[in-house]
């Protein structure tokens, strides 16, 4: 059973930045597509990033585009969100998700197979 752990939350600042960090275990990391997805308080859960398993190709979630990048080394195997420019509307949940390669997913939740338990991103104004 592959297991998806997310790491790397916390409380910052408006305007700082976070990094937030991806593994899997119990299967082969670099087989997989990864996503992030957050969910905040009463808000359905949305896209943010995806990565394929090469890391040759990522989506960004229009909220996020220009502020937020992700990447992956598969050697280390993990997966990265770097957060910049962060404002209140960010504070959520942050969840990992995996799915063996194939078509990318990318904003399509119901496609991918594993997720974390998630990882919680405040930001203060």
């Amino acid at each position: 059973q592959v297991q998806v752990v997310e790491s790397g939350g916390g409380l910052v600042q408006a305007g700082g930045s976070l990094r937030l960090s991806c593994t899997t275990s119990g299967g082969t990391f670099s087989d997989y597509h990864m996503a992030w997805f957050r969910q905040a308080p009463g808000k359905e859960r949305e896209f943010v990033a995806a990565i394929t398993f090469l890391g040759d190709r990522t989506v960004l979630g229009d909220s996020v585009k220009g502020r937020f990048t992700v990447s992956r080394d598969n050697k280390k195997e993990e997966m990265y969100l770097q957060m910049n420019n962060l404002n209140y509307e960010d504070t959520a949940v942050y969840l990992c998700a995996a799915v063996l390669s194939g078509p990318l997913p990318g904003h399509i939740a119901e496609l991918y197979d594993y997720w974390g338990q998630g990882t919680q991103v405040t930001v203060s104004s």
